[in-house]
């Protein structure tokens, strides 16, 4: 079959890009960075960014007045706990000091029951009545009272002390005479010994004094 001879002047279309077009049917402009200041985005971010300044500033400033109050309450509550602590040791010192105080009243008091045993004692010995096994008891028994801590005072020599001693009788060196200076009156006899436990008296010692005559008034 022959072809026909006009189809090779015909005209052609122009050619087409394919793909993305610009407004007006051109080229489309080339993507812009995400860094462009001109992007509604980044503006956005900023702005987020720049108002979110002052919340944070609000949440120190409430964060350091959490802190604050915390701080005082533990201040407070070890001042509590200091002054619990020395109200519990004064007591407990208090309670002791009573302890010992009840002791020593209860020691003292079966003490003073037994001075009239030690009396009793002393003058069978003066005697020689207390000879053999009942010498044994005798000194056992004022060893143990020694240990807790009867201690019996009054012996031919002392200075007379009014506060500890108890004058049963005076006799003067001489009579008609002035006291001589410095010269104290002594014990010369001992009627019936003194005792004491520590610091406390239990009997004053009777005694016989001598010395220089009492100045004339």
């Amino acid at each position: 079959m022959n072809r026909p001879t006009d189809v090779g002047r015909l005209p052609r279309p122009p050619l087409a890009l394919v793909g993305r077009t610009g407004p007006e049917g051109g080229p489309a402009p080339p993507p812009r960075p995400e860094s462009d200041p001109e992007r509604p985005g980044q503006d956005t971010g900023r702005t987020a960014r720049r108002g979110s300044a002052p919340s944070d500033a609000g949440r120190t400033g409430a964060q350091q007045a959490e802190a604050e109050r915390l701080a005082a309450e533990l201040r407070e509550r070890t001042a509590d706990l200091q002054r619990l602590k020395a109200e519990y040791d004064n007591y407990r010192r208090r309670v002791h000091r009573d302890r010992l105080a009840v002791g020593q009243i209860a020691l003292v008091n079966v003490l003073e029951r037994l001075l009239p045993v030690l009396d009793a004692l002393a003058e069978a010995t003066e005697q020689g009545e207390v000879t053999g096994g009942f010498r044994r008891v005798a000194d056992v028994l004022e060893t143990e009272l020694a240990s807790l801590g009867l201690v019996s005072f009054g012996t031919v020599g002392e200075p007379f002390d009014p506060t500890v001693h108890e004058a049963m009788a005076y006799r003067p060196t001489w009579s008609g005479a002035r006291a001589a200076a410095g010269v104290r009156p002594v014990c010369t006899e001992i009627v019936r010994r003194g005792f004491r436990v520590g610091d406390r008296l239990l009997r004053a010692a009777q005694v016989t004094v001598t010395g220089p005559p009492p100045p004339p008034r």
